[in-house]
């Protein structure tokens, strides 16, 4: 069967470390492919800066010509409020979906609308911190527990980068060297994004 990572987020702006990320499940989950899930409206933050199709494009230039990584923009066509149940409702059938998280998303999974719905349609996969053990919230825990799954790790090696920084060095006219694809950081130049 088909397993295909799922990699949601604001990707305000797509950064090295989404990138990152990404390659590392492909490899270490045996995935045939991550999808970059933009979301329209993420419920849980503050208002997005960049648009939809500014979001959108830059990922698909960060990923252009990478084997294995696509963009989805199943949630922006959507639009409005974004919930993960409505997005995984709406995939094709066919394939195993494996949803990529962060320890900080797992901390606060059982947060999301119809949780228990969503962990028994995906399988969960959360990016570990070296040296970090990987301990979800005794609820999600005790669902797990209950219906016999697990959560499948991914070694990953922390990146001190976070969008929000590289907003503000934007913001700043300060440098994002090495923290975002050039093709990015041109692409952000080029039409005046976060200034």
């Amino acid at each position: 069967m088909k397993r295909i990572g799922l990699l949601g987020g604001s990707f305000d702006p797509v950064h090295v470390a989404h990138l990152a990320l990404a390659r590392a499940a492909l490899r270490a989950l045996n995935l045939q492919q991550v999808q970059f899930i933009p979301a329209a409206n993420p419920w849980q933050r503050a208002p997005l800066q960049a648009a939809p199709e500014h979001r959108l494009r830059m990922i698909e230039l960060a990923i252009d010509g990478q084997a294995g990584l696509a963009a989805n923009p199943i949630e922006l066509e959507r639009g409005g409020a974004t919930y993960t149940i409505d997005t995984l409702l709406a995939l094709p059938g066919g394939p195993r979906y494996v949803w990529l998280l962060g320890t900080d998303q797992l901390a606060n999974f059982c947060t999301w609308r119809q949780w228990q719905d969503i962990a028994a349609r995906v399988e969960l996969a959360v990016a570990t911190r070296p040296g970090t053990p990987l301990a979800p919230p005794p609820e999600l825990a005790t669902w797990l527990a209950t219906h016999g799954q697990a959560l499948a790790e991914l070694p990953f090696a922390p990146m001190a980068i976070s969008a929000s920084d590289i907003r503000a060095r934007l913001a700043r006219g300060d440098s994002t060297e090495g923290l975002l694809a050039p093709q990015v950081a041109q692409y952000i130049a080029r039409h005046g994004l976060y200034r």
